[in-house]
């Protein structure tokens, strides 16, 4: 089991916001889905678009560059060109803290 880490708060990811954090080496984009939070690894399977810059619509995520979707809740890719899924990462509110498990 992993170890959580404060990477944001409630106040700066609005609905239907994101915002790309750094954990332990690992670039995250954190996305808030109507008051939840969910955490995926920020960089597209297809040539590593920056899918916290990308539009989010319901739960799933655009990559800015060439249009793959993703689920940002599983991480699963949704079309193509996606290779593959994202890795998904578990996400704790403390007050008005965002935690991610690492």
């Amino acid at each position: 089991m992993g170890k959580f880490i404060k990477v944001a708060t409630t106040g700066e990811i609005p609905p239907g916001g994101a915002k790309q954090v750094e954990v332990e080496g690992h670039s995250i984009a954190l996305f808030n889905v109507e008051g939840s939070f969910y955490a995926v690894d920020n960089t597209c399977t297809h040539v590593g678009g920056p899918l916290a810059e990308g539009m989010i619509e319901a739960d799933q995520v655009e990559c800015p560059w060439h249009g793959a979707r993703f689920n940002v809740k599983t991480g699963a890719a949704l079309t193509p060109p996606a290779a593959g899924d994202l890795a998904s990462y578990k996400v704790q509110v403390s007050g008005s803290d965002i935690e991610v498990e690492v």
